[in-house]
């Protein structure tokens, strides 16, 4: 039996957000090492307005993060920042967290989801595709990087 998860909406001011993007982002530097400072500029949280936060207790355990694509794509936000702490990954909290994502999206009017992952994260790319997502070519500053994978979900 899994512990009571409590999934908050909330902004990328959240104290254990801020936690699990740290954790987040040394595993990266971890798996890509100088490669990771390209995806710098595009992961700021200060644009960042709808996160949401699994939490057990007063600990955060899951996160991610939606934001408008562009202003000029009306129905596009993109999902960004997805993190599970590896001692609880396996448990679902991802799907959870990414369900939550969506379903907020939809709250906001948009109708469809892309998203960017790197191909050295090879969980992240199976809980996408199990998630109904489709892969798509690499978009914007992505389109340059070899080692992103994009994808897209219609709402």
């Amino acid at each position: 039996m899994y512990p009571m998860l409590q999934f908050v909406r909330t902004d990328s001011t959240d104290p254990g957000f801020a936690t699990l993007i740290q954790r987040l982002d040394h595993d990266l530097h971890a798996r890509y090492g100088a490669e990771q400072a390209l995806f710098t500029p595009h992961n700021q949280l200060d644009k960042i307005r709808h996160v949401v936060v699994a939490y057990e207790g007063d600990t955060a355990v899951g996160c991610g993060a939606i934001r408008p694509f562009s202003d000029d794509e009306g129905g596009l936000i993109e999902v960004k920042r997805m993190y599970v702490d590896p001692t609880r990954r396996g448990q679902g909290i991802a799907t959870m967290v990414l369900a939550f994502l969506e379903a907020w999206a939809r709250d906001l009017g948009y109708t469809k989801c892309v998203l960017e992952t790197g191909n050295k994260q090879p969980e992240a790319i199976a809980l996408y595709q199990k998630s109904g997502y489709t892969p798509i070519p690499n978009y914007g500053p992505y389109a340059v990087i070899e080692s992103s994978v994009c994808f897209e979900k219609a709402l």
